[in-house]
Order: C-alpha cells, then structure tokens, then sequence
C-alpha cells in the first residue's frame, strides 16, 4: 500500500472558529497520521497515510470546512514521512510574519439554538451558550493570540464540566474561548427602579414582564445595548421617541423566528425578495430594510415611509426573550444621536435613564463597541448602508502592494477607520460622527486596537482634506506622516477598489457635502481618471447654502438658496429669513456647493414634504417615498464653463417643484426621473469625449433605491458599465478605504 505525507499551510479566518479540531476530527476520519498547529493566524498541517486518503483529505479540506472560517490553502507541498502513528493537535508557533484574521461576532450557530431550547441539557436557557461556531469574538477580545485569558472572559475559570468540553478534540467546544454554562459563566441582572434582580432566570423573567407592560428595556446584548419595546404598542414607542429623542428617525424591529424558514412572523409585516430572506437568515444577521405589506406594527416605527429595518435575534439572550415575548419588538441602538452605541452599565443607566424604565444586563465585558450592520437593495443587490456586529471588521484584498503601513482616518460622519499593510486592507465597523467626546473617544480606541490585534503598526496616516474634521485634526496631531486626500476622489477610488480593472472611470460622488480641490463644498460632481489621478469633469450650477452646516437639518434653507439665486422670492419662510437674506448677498456664511444631497433637501421643501428635518437626510427620504415609478424626463440643461467643466442647471427644476396643480408625486417623480437623465447625458457627453465606459455611482445619495435602480437602467441601455458599491457602503463608510487607494496611487507615481 502506497503511503505519502503532505505539508499544509492554511489561511482565512482560521482563529476562533475550531478549525484545528475539525482538522483533526478529518484527518481521524480518514485514518491519517501527523499533526497541525498554529501559526500565528495560518494553519499548519502535516499529514501521513494511505495515498488515496492523503488525496481525499487535501481535495475535500476546503468544502468540508466550517463555513464561518473561509479557509484557503496557502501551499500544498509532499512532507517528509516521519512514521507517525496518530494525529496531535500541537501547541501554537508564533510566526515572524502573522497573517492574522480577526474574527468577527458570530450568531448562535443550529446546534446551540437546540441544545439552549431543550430541557434536559445543562445549558437550557442559558443566555451565553456558544461554540467553536459561534458568539462573541471580536467584541472580548483584548488582545492575540486568541486565548481565553486574552478575552473579557477572563474572569470566568471553567468548571469541570466546562473544562472537559473545552480540552477535548472532538468536542465542538474544544478552545471555545468564550465557553460558559449557569455553573461558571457571566449572569443577568436586572434593575427596574429599586428593585435589583442578579440571578439570571429571574432578571430575564422580570424583562419579559416590563415588555409585555409596555416599559422600554435597555438590554445589553453582543456589541453594546439595545432599547427594547413592543413593536405593535403606540404608546410605548411614542414615549421612546420623546424621550430619547428620536422624533421621526426609523427604528429597526426584531422578530420571533417562526415555521420553517423561520420567517413566518416576518411575512405578515413585509415583503421580501429571496436575496433579502437569505441574507436576514445569513450568520451575519444584519437588519434589512423591506417593504412593509401589513398593519400589525405601530405606524409609529417609520413614520411616512414605506419601509422599516427587520432583523432576527442572533444572541442566545435574544432568543429566549423573542421566544417567550412572541411578539416582534423595536430594538433601536442604545446611544446618544450619531454617537456609537454604548456598552457599559453605568454608562447606559447614567445616560440612557431618561429613556429606558428598566435595564438588563450581563457582567460579560465589550471591549469595544460594534453596531448592528444595515442593508438596503439597490440596483437589484442588497448593499450595505452600515457595517458593524457580524461582518466586520471588514478585510479586503488589495490589488497592489503598500511599501509601509498605512492607517486611514476616514471622514468626519458615518466614521470608519482602515488599517492597511502589505496588500490588505482592513475597515472597522462603524463608529459614528465624530462631534462628541465619546465618538472621538472610541475613535482613538478603535485605531490602537487594530493595530494592536492585526500586529501591525501604522508609519503613515492619510485623511480627508477638510481642515475641520476631527478625523483630519487627530490624524495631524497624531506624529506620523500626514497625507490628504480629497473626499471625492476617495470616494471614487473605494468605488473603483470594488471593481478593480486599469481602465478609466467616470465616477458619479453625489452627497451632501465634502471638501473640493477649489475649497468649496462638493457634492454633484463627476470624477474622470483612475486612483491618484481623478479630474473633475462635470458638476451641478453652484449655489450658495444660507447659514451653512445648518442647511442639512433645515431644508427650507436650501430651497431658499436655490430660490434666491434664481431670482424667485419664496413665501412662507421662517422667522428671520429678511436678515438671512441680506447675509446671503453678502456671503455671510454662505459656502458654496454643488452638493445634490442639498439639491434633494431644496425639493423636499419645495413640494411640501418637509420643512424641518429631525434626522440627517429625512427629506430626501420621505421624497423618495413619495415618488411615482420613474418615466423618460428631459435632462437638466448643461453649461460649460471656461475650464471646460460641464454644469448642470437646477433652475428648470424650480417651476415644477413649486407648481401646487400637480400632486407632490409628480413633482418629487419627475426631480428624481431629471437626476437620472442628467447623470445619463454627462455620461455620454464624457463617452463621446474621453471613450469612457466604466461608471460609478457612490456617495450617500446613491443610497436612494429609486434614483439608483432608473440611473442603472438608463445607463446599461445605453451601453455602460454601470457599478455601484458592493463590500462597503456607499456613504462615508467607505472614504477611509478609498483615501487607501488614493496614498498608493500616489506613491506609485
């Protein structure tokens, strides 16, 4: 019988996941011999057997493997035979270069579901079961190697029971780091008033009661706390708005899991199309925005819009309160308005207790923060809008080299870091606006702790050019060399880093603000060129925003902006509005934009739908709900400046918008149906001038479903390449990635 050895070495997210006790369970199975081990982020095998079973382990590792590891074989290469006569799980070797994956939080895998619900197992109904498969990774860890004592668990020692599991191969909790049952494991408590409940049963038992009540509950869960209330209670959800306060802002809903898909509750709520009902059963667990089909919610939760955020449990705790509650619930970040969400006790009691009449919670440490990820279908896709629990920290593969590390501060709203080295490229989840000091606190913190986990240490920092960005500030405060990036062009680059080719692109960033080569504020631009080399080649008319920053919550201020440049005088405005026009002529704090996401805030106004904003980008919101299905409308006229630069004119829009004999869905159909046909025609303008093919569409307003889909639609009939995001949001989640792209552009020039 012939007999080989072959040597292994195995990347992906090969840390927490049980990887090595599944190799070893393979190779067993097969009846091989050797060893594997560690390495510092890798894995590394050696095996001895039978020929054909040699053959069968290598051909079959990969599909065999556990899903959430995402493994791929490094080098496959014949071993010596060293005449072992069975299979060792060795003792981790450090690496002089780590290829470290962090894992990232993983929802309760089958096999805990079941052991949790049934009876007669030792952790029936605990609230932190887990496995190799699943719970918290990237929330407790402290530091790597990815050991218990590295952890927030730390505190916990193993029971025996416990510590046979975790010793054992072939157990499926085998280096379980977060392994814990009632015996040894953290515990609920629950805080109602005066009253006090430690013991978990109990303090879950009183939860239960304060949401059947009608009481919101501030629950601590995976990456921080959620507030809880009954998603079907009017009065419960109005009290949540009041108080903490949240107005209008949509709130995200946590279903039961029920019949055989799980989605039988979700089906009487909304409308799903097959990709969004995989990707709401998917380990990442995110909220999915949907169609709304039914009453038995509170009109209270998305108020005017035709959508609500929808998301099943993917904790233990959740589990069991959805279960016994059987009712789906509102389960809204626990946080202060554009802050990241909180998790420590005494924090959320402190802050949040204005908000929530009761709390529960656990004394299993978050290290640091991580919010629910967020998506939406765009352009046929489920795009993300947020990346947070589940899916990251997000790590991509470069197609280039950097010479030295590189850590990207990113943009002052919506922040996300990257910390990038060699050819990868690693984006945080999402922090938050950078305007308070626990923003800018967990900001710092996320900065060290990827460098710390990855190993690596940044030598340079790149951020947006923007003067006034906390992000911007820090990162020239920082010590290292500082380079900037226009926001716009980093924009485009995170695009064109999603669609990777060595053409050239017409990129479409179309926002509410970023910081221009010109140092007015874009937002309507298009971009031609490739990474390190964008040129401007076509924008919106410029028009001057009335107070400045304060235009994003105050539409009326940019309907008046449009309104005055064009020489129309608008009825109706707010008290005041004499002297902020004479400022205006005199360009008081009056910036200068091109910005559609001003453009959208002007027609909101304009039409009727709203005057005052609650939430950043309401308007353009419940415009987009508003509208009618798109039909054929004539693009906005362009005029050409003396440097060549193609400039729409928004002013034709103006009698429409205004016309009170048309419903507001015609005029908000026909300003979206305009965009469309514009954004068409500069394409084509650039294709008949520059041969260009390849567009982009990124930046917050391409996160409106309606403009996007009729955008792609014209631009693939008439022959484009049309690409949006598709691992990164197209908001300012994805500007530290493309500033990235921009430094290695610019290097390698």
């Amino acid at each position: 019988m012939a007999i080989d050895a072959k040597q292994l070495v195995i990347t992906g997210k090969v840390q927490g996941v049980g990887f090595r006790p599944f190799i070893y369970r393979h190779a067993r199975g097969l009846n091989l011999s050797g060893w594997v081990r560690n390495c510092t982020g890798q894995v590394e095998v050696h095996i001895e057997g039978n020929r054909e079973q040699v053959e069968q382990f290598s051909n079959t590792l990969v599909s065999a493997a556990p899903a959430i590891s995402d493994p791929h074989i490094v080098s496959l290469k014949p071993g010596k035979l060293d005449g072992l006569t069975d299979f060792r799980i060795l003792p981790s070797d450090a690496s002089e270069h780590p290829q470290i994956h962090i894992p990232t939080d993983f929802f309760t895998c089958p096999d805990c579901l079941a052991e949790l619900r049934d009876p007669i197992e030792r952790r029936h109904h605990y609230p932190f079961i887990n496995c190799t498969q699943c719970g918290p990774r990237y929330t407790i860890i402290n530091e790597l190697p990815y050991d218990r004592p590295a952890t927030s668990m730390s505190g916990f020692p193993l029971c025996e029971a416990c510590r046979k599991e975790y010793e054992n191969p072939l157990d499926r909790r085998f280096h379980a780091q977060p392994l814990a049952c009632p015996v040894c494991g953290p515990a609920l408590s629950f805080h109602d008033g005066d009253q006090r409940i430690g013991d978990s049963t109990p303090a879950l038992a009183a939860c239960i009661n304060a949401l059947h009540d009608g009481k919101t509950v501030a629950v601590k869960g995976i990456g921080g706390y959620h507030l809880l209330c009954d998603a079907q209670n009017d009065q419960a959800i109005r009290q949540l708005r009041k108080h903490k306060p949240r107005p209008d802002k949509p709130l995200a809903v946590m279903f039961p899991e029920r019949g055989n898909d799980g989605l039988a509750f979700v089906h009487k709520c909304v409308e799903l199309t097959k990709a969004e009902a995989n990707l709401l059963r998917s380990p990442v667990r995110p909220i999915v925005l949907a169609r709304k089909n039914g009453q038995s919610l509170s009109a209270l939760i998305a108020p005017g819009l035709h959508e609500i955020g929808i998301m099943l449990p993917y904790s233990p705790l959740h589990y069991l309160l959805l279960d016994a509650i059987d009712m789906p619930v509102v389960a809204s970040s626990a946080n202060i308005s554009g802050e990241p969400v909180l998790t420590d006790s005494a924090d959320v009691e402190n802050r949040l207790s204005h908000v929530a009449q009761a709390f529960l919670h656990h004394n299993r440490e978050i290290v640091r923060p991580a919010d629910d990820p967020v998506y939406r279908t765009i352009a046929g896709t489920p795009r993300p809008l947020r990346m947070g629990r589940g899916n990251a920290p997000v790590e991509i593969d470069l197609p280039f080299t950097l010479p030295e590390p590189l850590l990207a501060t990113g943009s002052h709203m919506k922040n996300t870091i990257a910390l990038a080295w060699d050819d990868r490229l690693v984006v945080s989840p999402h922090i938050g606006d950078l305007d308070s000091p626990r923003s800018q606190q967990v900001f710092t913190q996320v900065i060290e702790d990827l460098q710390q986990l990855y190993q690596v240490r940044a030598r340079a920092v790149i951020c947006d050019a923007h003067p006034g960005y906390a992000s911007s500030r820090w990162a020239k405060d920082c010590g290292l060399p500082c380079t900037t990036a226009y926001h716009h062009h980093a924009h485009a680059s995170a695009l064109v880093l999603d669609h990777w080719n060595d053409e050239s692109w017409l990129v479409f960033t179309w926002d509410g603000v970023g910081f221009g080569t010109d140092s007015s504020l874009w937002g309507g631009e298009a971009l031609l060129g490739k990474p390190g080399s964008w040129q401007r080649v076509a924008s919106m008319l410029p028009f001057y925003l009335p107070g400045g920053e304060k235009a994003g919550r105050e539409p009326w201020r940019s309907a008046a902006a449009l309104c005055w440049q064009a020489g129309i005088e608008l009825e109706g405005l707010p008290k005041g509005s004499t002297v902020l026009k004479q400022a205006w002529k005199k360009r008081i704090n009056t910036p200068q934009s091109t910005a559609v996401g001003r453009l959208f805030d002007a027609a909101s106004a304009l039409t009727g739908v709203l005057q005052q904003a609650s939430f950043e980008g309401q308007g353009p919101m419940l415009l987009e709900q508003a509208s009618n299905e798109l039909i054929p409308t004539a693009a906005l006229p362009q005029i050409e400046d003396e440097t060549g630069l193609l400039q729409a004119d928004w002013s034709g829009l103006l009698p429409v918008l205004m016309d009170n004999n048309r419903s507001i869905a015609e005029r908000a159909s026909h300003f979206h149906a305009s965009l469309a046909h514009t954004l068409l025609q500069q394409a084509i303008t650039m294709r008949e001038r520059n041969d260009v093919n390849n567009i982009g569409l990124c930046g917050g307003v391409f996160q409106n479903r309606k403009l996007s889909d009729y955008a792609v639609q014209l631009l693939l009939e008439n022959g484009f390449n049309a690409c949006l995001q598709l691992r990164l949001p197209a908001n300012d989640a994805a500007i530290c990635a493309g500033q990235v792209v921009e430094a290695a552009a610019a290097q390698s020039r």
